[in-house]
């Protein structure tokens, strides 16, 4: 039996859903649990893999559909979406990516059981990472850079300083400047703000929060400011950006489970 109320509008359909999960106490993943596989696998570390599944095996992800491999495989769709965008984002040539994706979704769509699709999963996840580990690899980044570009990814949400930066290297602020700038092509006051903005654009694609939320959730210190800094970077401001773009990935993700619905039903209506 469909957990929610048929015949009703979205609305009352997502209100009585809101309704139902507050009484039972469950929620979907938050936004940064959510993002972080992404931005793991994006920076080629193997723990992607592992918080990957854990995040497809618990218990916080989204209920669509009753039967618990239309709903993993769903699952899998919009996560691998997600992977393959990020992995582009992250150097990976577009072609490749969506050519990787197509692969593994075809994969996925042949299992008959939820483990079965699990373990694709897994095998498409480890894939990405270690894609991204070797071009990460190729653009030959010192291992003092690398942990500044961790540190970053990691702590975007608070203020991060170059002595921040040179007291987790161990590296004296001139020279981790220097070299930072020498092996990115960026100084660091110019490389976090741009990794903000990319955080930034993921959350207007993918959630509903506004821009003063984005804003203080990545430390800007104001939502002019915010804006000010996106528009410098993207050309327009990010309400026209989500106007622009808004659902693309979403879009996309539920083209691919009308895909599945369509080949498991044999196309019919």
């Amino acid at each position: 039996m469909s957990r929610t109320p048929s015949k009703r509008s979205t609305e009352a359909q997502v209100a009585y859903l809101t309704f139902l999960h507050r009484e039972t106490g469950e929620r979907h993943h938050h936004y940064e649990e959510e993002m972080k596989q992404y931005r793991l696998m994006q920076a080629g570390d193997p723990e992607a893999v592992e918080e990957s599944a854990r995040m497809m095996s618990g218990n916080l992800h989204g209920h669509m559909v009753d039967d618990a491999v239309r709903n993993v495989k769903y699952l899998f769709v919009a996560n691998i979406t997600l992977a393959t965008r990020f992995a582009i984002e992250g150097g990976m040539d577009a072609e490749t990516a969506y050519n990787i994706s197509d692969l593994y979704i075809g994969r996925m769509d042949a299992q008959t059981s939820v483990q079965a699709v699990l373990d694709v999963h897994r095998e498409m996840y480890a894939y990405f990472t270690g894609q991204m580990a070797r071009i990460k690899k190729e653009k030959v980044i010192s291992r003092w850079v690398t942990q500044c570009i961790e540190y970053i990814d990691l702590h975007l949400h608070e203020k991060i300083t170059v002595e921040d930066l040179a007291q987790h290297t161990g590296l004296s602020p001139s020279y981790l400047s220097t070299l930072f700038k020498k092996e990115t092509g960026q100084a660091v006051s110019e490389y976090i703000p741009g990794k903000r903005i990319e955080v930034a654009k993921n959350m207007l694609l993918n959630s509903d929060y506004s821009s003063s939320e984005i804003a203080h959730f990545l430390n800007f210190s104001s939502q002019s400011h915010f804006i000010r800094v996106f528009r410098d970077k993207e050309g327009m401001t990010p309400k026209e950006y989500r106007d622009l773009h808004y659902g693309k990935g979403i879009r996309a993700a539920s083209a691919g489970k009308e895909n599945i619905a369509d080949q498991q039903t044999g196309g019919s209506l």
